[in-house]
């Protein structure tokens, strides 16, 4: 350590250094010095970020020892390692969203009059008017009235709170596309730090899009992860060692990724702390000031309710002094007008009719069979499943049909919904493949990934859906399904309730992601495989991609 610099200084600017004292602070050998420099809030995100890396880079020595050649045995201190590296990392997490709160607590503004927060309580919509009427007759734009949750750079620049050119370089991140600001974000974690991520106009899109360059790393991991399977143990050194600088990319990207959060945070503090204070602070409060001016013109007689029911309570109320920071929603849903007025927009609004012939993907009953009420004969009905691993982007689908036909195989996911996404469309093809006439209907437990590939089936189109599949094995599955739209229904089956065939599809899609990373024999996986279609009514066939 050099001799003019504090241990403190000299763990912010090395991150090996840190890491180190973090280590040792988990095992209990760090000396006093170090524990009281560690304990200071500041050094809670570093130290989220150091138990970061080394809880990824454990997983990978887990995951690597577990495909290789040597004993069994070795892997329990790995393993152990990694559990206590987990923990240590809740607690860290833990610590960051005290630090957090904390940090947002102080932002925090003095509450509006007890009389203006009840007012806009019991007429939300009038109140709502009132401001757009008020930033109009002060020359505002209505955006300025709120903070938009991740998008607070851009908000500031255009209201002035952000002033500054913005550099040409920072610029070109701003204008490019998310697939090329993600190659970006690889680029900067896997050949050289771009600095000017941390820039005000792109740190907000760097916390966004920092999940799909997550994603990415997970897919780099599965490729190297079933090049080593695809080989013997005793073969598999080279692949092994790509597995392991796979998983060391993916610990720099949480790494960096947790830095765009807390950096994101950090702007976002700045920002409302702008807004509440200063010229753009008094342009907010000047509009809410004329907004209850016009609600007292509007609605004199609910202001004077309003007025009396705040006198009442704050007669007796232990937090008057503070001007009742909690008291509005309780004492709104107390408060009882004579004749209540209208909310601005219901006068002489008709009631409207309920469209009962909408089909809907999601129907709000849970009769698991309720679904299939509505089919014609002759309708192949599918039920699809899928299931993702932690740290690699392979997933595992199964399907299971009425006519005892069943299937798995695995692909690339970067969700949970995108892996629901394949298997529907596994299975939807498989269908459409045993009969060339049929109509077919698949169900699937996943809201998210009915509602997806219901409108893209629905418009023809994979744009609705393309948010949600990342990698090029989802797409090229949809793109296959889509000429096949008219013939295809997707719909939810309420899961884990007991339907035999979404039960099967389920354990055939984890059977297929065990089978495929190595975690169960191949022999055992046949015998589970063929034990879970055996129990369906009808006669089985496996279909295995």
């Amino acid at each position: 350590m050099a001799r003019n610099k504090s241990l403190a200084q000299h763990l912010a600017d090395d991150f090996a250094a840190l890491q180190e004292a973090v280590l040792r602070r988990v095992n209990g050998t760090a000396d006093a010095a170090t524990l009281k420099t560690l304990a200071d809030p500041g050094f809670a995100e570093p130290i989220a970020v150091a138990l970061t890396h080394a809880y990824i880079r454990a997983r990978g020595a887990v995951r690597r020892a577990e495909l290789g050649p040597g004993p069994s045995d070795r892997l329990r201190p790995l393993r152990r390692e990694a559990r206590r590296l987990a923990a240590a990392r809740g607690e860290a997490e833990a610590a960051c969203g005290r630090v957090r709160g904390q940090a947002h607590a102080a932002l925090s503004r003095p509450p509006e009059r007890l009389d203006v927060r009840v007012t806009r309580a019991v007429l939300p919509s009038a109140y709502q008017d009132c401001l757009r009427t008020a930033c109009a007759d002060l020359g505002l734009p209505e955006s300025v009235l709120s903070v938009p949750t991740g998008a607070a750079g851009a908000w500031a620049r255009e209201h002035g709170a952000l002033t500054g050119k913005v550099p040409a370089p920072v610029r070109e991140l701003v204008e490019c596309d998310d697939a090329a600001f993600v190659a970006a974000l690889l680029r900067d974690a896997r050949e050289e730090e771009n600095g000017r991520l941390a820039h005000d106009a792109v740190v907000e899109r760097w916390h966004r899009l920092a999940s799909p360059a997550l994603a990415w790393g997970r897919y780099a991991i599965a490729q190297a992860e079933l090049r080593a399977l695809a080989r013997p143990p005793h073969a598999r050194h080279g692949t092994l060692d790509a597995l392991e600088d796979a998983y060391a990319g993916l610990a720099v990207l949480a790494c960096r990724a947790r830095e765009a959060k807390y950096l994101a945070f950090r702007l976002s503090c700045r920002i409302r702390r702008l807004a509440s204070i200063g010229d753009l602070g008094a342009k907010i409060t000047a509009a809410h000031v004329t907004a209850y001016a016009l609600m007292a013109e509007l609605r004199p007689e609910v202001i004077s309710a309003v007025q009396e029911a705040v006198q009442a309570h704050q007669v007796g109320c232990a937090d008057h002094p503070a001007n009742c920071p909690r008291c509005h929603t309780a004492l709104a849903g107390t408060l009882v007008l004579a004749d209540p007025p209208k909310e601005a927009g219901q006068e002489n609004v008709p009631p409207v009719a309920e469209d009962t012939d909408t089909a809907s993907p999601l129907p709000e009953a849970d009769d698991r069979y309720a679904l299939l009420t509505d089919l014609p004969p002759g309708v192949r009905v599918v039920v699809a499943d899928a299931a993702l691993g932690e740290d690699s982007a392979v997933c595992g689908y199964g399907w299971a049909a009425e006519d005892g036909t069943t299937g798995l195989g695995i692909s690339m996911a970067a969700s949970s919904g995108e892996a629901e996404i394949i298997g529907i469309c596994e299975a939807a093809l498989s269908a459409l493949h045993a009969d060339d006439d049929a109509q077919v209907v698949v169900l699937c437990d996943s809201k998210q990934a009915v509602t997806c590939l219901h409108t893209a089936l629905a418009e023809g189109s994979p744009d609705p859906a393309h948010r949600a599949l990342l990698f090029p094995e989802s797409r090229s599955l949809l793109e296959r399904l889509l000429p096949h739209a008219g013939r295809v229904d997707v719909r939810w089956l309420k899961g884990h309730i007991g339907h035999e065939l979404n039960e099967t599809a389920d354990t055939l899609a984890n059977l297929a992601l065990r089978r495929a990373t190595g975690r169960i024999a191949e022999r055992t996986a046949r015998r589970a495989i063929d034990d879970a279609v055996r129990k369906l009514p009808n006669a089985p066939t496996v279909t295995a991609a």
